[in-house]
């Protein structure tokens, strides 16, 4: 079982925020114990996550308002014991700025062999896709994880 989990995507205002939080309360209603956190390969640090996301959220019971934007880096990959990215890329561009991480990132969207696409600068409807397939895999990966 895994006690620290990092949800990475690009900005970490849409993404890595939803599936943060989605994986967060899937822990706390198995009653495990687990930190889970995010960051951004190219954060947008500070910010608050997107309001399209912020909406999508809140409309499924989850208050993501506290969230802010932080950049990967090296010892955040240390930190955790798993790594979710949203796309394949991702994980490539992981392993090759940390080669330590080898063998513990992954896509979020393994257990289904899907990616993610960003819904930045988009319409609310990929917000709710990016949700929904987020969604799934966060309920894959728990299932995997308790």
């Amino acid at each position: 079982m895994f006690s620290s989990v990092l949800v990475v995507c690009v900005g970490n205002i849409c993404r890595s925020p939803m599936g943060e939080y989605l994986l967060r309360r899937y822990a706390e209603q198995a009653g495990a114990t687990l930190s889970v956190s995010s960051a951004g390969l190219g954060a947008l640090v500070g910010h608050a996550a997107d309001d399209n996301a912020i909406e999508v959220m809140a409309a499924h019971g989850h208050d993501i308002t506290p969230h802010r934007a932080r950049q990967l880096d090296s010892m955040l990959v240390q930190q955790n014991e798993l790594v979710l990215v949203m796309e394949r890329w991702q994980q490539r561009e992981i392993e090759r700025l940390y080669p330590f991480a080898r063998g513990r990132v992954y896509l979020m969207g393994k257990w289904g062999d899907m990616e993610i696409a960003d819904p930045y600068k988009k319409p609310k409807a990929a917000f709710v896709e990016a949700y929904e397939k987020i969604e799934i895999a966060c309920r894959e990966w728990s299932e995997k994880i308790w």
